[in-house]
Order: structure tokens, then sequence, then C-alpha cells
């Protein structure tokens, strides 16, 4: 009842705040939304880089010297561009997603061209085969790249479309390897990884549990609620005023806040989030990353944050009641996020370009 009180008139004091700047704020720029044109050119991102082999990190394990000539193709015939494995899967992700809800754009025919070829039968047996084929795989991806897989296998799934359906079926020894390598190793994840880059726990499990609801793989998803539980249930006062690292892409705090809506029934859930978060971490986590050097590949990481950060409040602001402080606040902050990320996703070079306008579509969603 007491962090319920210091909430509210924490955003009582910021409602006065906007109230005295209104005439500021009548100019302010509307909330960013995903329009044809912005689908576009946020488009162009992953098909200039989808076929685009070098740079590449392959985080491949060499295991001999016959391994050492493989080229990125070479080990991943479908996902060897966009610098690394994971950026390319949910490059393919937001492509499907634009062609799925838009079908009416200018550049289509690029997009079903790319996806046609990048999403053929052979090519992802070959990546399926990657995980038995090769020593040392069993920890490839996991598990940031698994759930965007999994994100990208649920699209197609979802969507009542010939090619989609073609390009599903192709999907599936893939999907069927992950999802078999995930079960096997959600037992033994004994904790979980609280970092605001690739390894964070949280926001795979939020992507694995969508997956597995849009699949009625009932079973997964009871896994993933209560291994959920057994991680962040307890947590309160959560040191979110230390966030971030100089390189997150994801808000530590607000990754374990998403996954947990989707697993606590609403009353539950308020009270949750109620304990998770102190004054002084909701301050913080509102605060717009600072991006010193754009062209820098792991500083850029900072543009996504403000994605995520979008994403996440978006998500937890719709899950709250009409009455809670937060839900209209962290609508109002995410518009602010998105706002600051857009322009600079397009002011960078590769080090964002492979990556971030996928981060940027996930977030435009309402």
């Amino acid at each position: 009842m007491k962090d319920q009180i210091i909430l509210y008139f924490y955003y009582m004091k910021k409602s006065l705040l906007a109230f005295v700047f209104s005439p500021f704020l009548i100019y302010a720029q509307e909330a960013p939304k995903l329009t044809n044109e912005m689908a576009v050119k946020l488009s162009d991102k992953p098909l200039h880089c989808i076929n685009q082999e070098y740079p590449n990190k392959t985080a491949h394990i060499i295991n001999n010297e016959k391994e050492v000539s493989l080229s990125p193709k070479d080990l991943h015939p479908s996902f060897y561009g966009c610098f690394d494995w994971h950026s390319s899967v949910h490059g393919h992700w937001m492509l499907v997603r634009l062609l799925k809800t838009k079908p009416g754009l200018s550049n289509a025919k690029d997009i079903e061209h790319i996806l046609d070829n990048s999403l053929k039968k052979e090519s992802l047996q070959a990546e399926a085969d990657y995980f038995t084929k090769f020593q040392l795989t069993t920890t490839f991806e996991r598990t940031y790249g698994w759930a965007w897989l999994l994100k990208l296998d649920e699209e197609l799934a979802t969507w009542d479309h010939p090619k989609a359906k073609m390009w599903h079926q192709n999907l599936k020894p893939l999907t069927d390897r992950i999802l078999q390598s995930w079960k096997t190793y959600l037992p033994k994840q004994t904790y979980p990884n609280r970092t605001g880059v690739h390894p964070n726990t949280a926001f795979a499990m939020a992507f694995a549990i969508d997956w597995a609801r849009a699949n009625k793989d009932k079973d997964f998803e009871n896994q993933l609620m209560e291994k959920a539980k057994y991680f962040y249930l307890n947590d309160q006062k959560t040191p979110a005023y230390l966030e971030p690292d100089g390189s997150d892409f994801f808000s530590p705090s607000l990754e374990i806040a998403d996954l947990m809506r989707r697993v606590l029934p609403q009353k539950e859930y308020v009270q949750w989030l109620n304990n998770f978060y102190e004054k002084r971490s909701l301050e913080n986590i509102e605060k717009i990353p600072v991006v010193s050097d754009l062209s820098d590949y792991q500083t850029v990481h900072l543009v996504g944050l403000s994605f995520s950060k979008a994403w996440c409040m978006k998500g937890i602001a719709k899950s709250l009641p009409d009455n809670h402080p937060l839900k209209k606040d962290f609508r109002n902050t995410a518009d602010r996020f998105l706002a600051n990320g857009l322009p600079l996703l397009f002011q960078g070079n590769y080090g964002g370009d492979h990556w971030l306008a996928s981060f940027a579509v996930y977030a435009l969603e309402d």
C-alpha cells in the first residue's frame, strides 16, 4: 500500500509539471506511426544486408582445421547476411511482418523475392543440420537467436497465405530443432541472465511464450510460465536506477516486467509491478539514452534500447487497468523513445543498419 501511495504522488507531480509546460507540448510531435512510407524506408535496411556476407561475426566455434575455411554462407545458407545469424533472422521476421500487414508496399515484390530465396527448403534444412553436424553447437544463439527464430515461425504460422504456408513448412526442421534444444535446456537453466544484451533471459522467454500460445503448445507454455515465476516472482525493488550499461539494447527490468505481464493475471501483476519498481528506478528508466557515437558498433546498441523500452512500455501499459498511474505514463514515454530513436536509425553505419530496423518495426506495433 505504501508503494502505491508513493507511485500516486510521483505521477501527480509529473502531471502537474506537464500542465505547467503544456503550451510547449501543444507543438510536440505526434506519436510515431508505421506508415507505408516509413515501412518502405525501414525495409530497405534488411533488403540490402540479407545477402551481404561481409563483414560478418559468425559465432561459430572452430573445432578443427577443416572448418577454418568455412564461410558464413557455407555455415548458414539462409541466415548468413546482416553481420550475424540472429540479425539476419529478425531481419527476415521484419520483412515477413511487413509483407503480411502491408501487402501494398511499393517494394513488396522485392521483399517477396528475398524471402523466396532465403526460405528455400534445402537451405533451411542445412540450417537445422548445423546444430548436429558440428560439435559445440548446443549453445549457438542460445537463447536470443532462438527467440527470434520462433518469432519468425510464429509470424508465418499465423498468416493465411500460400507462400507463407510454404515458407512455414520449409522452416519447420529448424524450428523443431530450436524447440527441442530449448525444451532440453529450460529444466537445466538454474539462473536467469539479467543482462541488457543478447543473453537476456526474460526477453527470450517472452517471445517463446508468444510462440507457444500461437502454436497451442501448452506443455512448453506451462514450462516457461513456471520457470518465469521461479526466476522473477519474488523480485522486489529492482535496481533499475543503475541502468543502462554502456552497450545495452535491453532494459533488464523492463524485459522482466514485459515477461511477467504474460504470466500473471492482471490483479496479481499489478501487485507484483508495484513492488518491483521504486520511484528512483522509474525515473531512471524513463530517461532517453545518450548515444555518443553512432558509428561505434557497441555504443549504437543504445539506439536499440529506445526501441525495446518502447515496446516493453507499450505492452505493460496495455496490461494495466485504466486507473493505474503507469498506464498513460508508459504509453507517452514509449512514444518519446520512438521519436528519439527513429531519426538516429538513419544516421549511423552498418553497425546499426544491419539490425535496428527490425527493432523499430516491433516497437511501432500497437
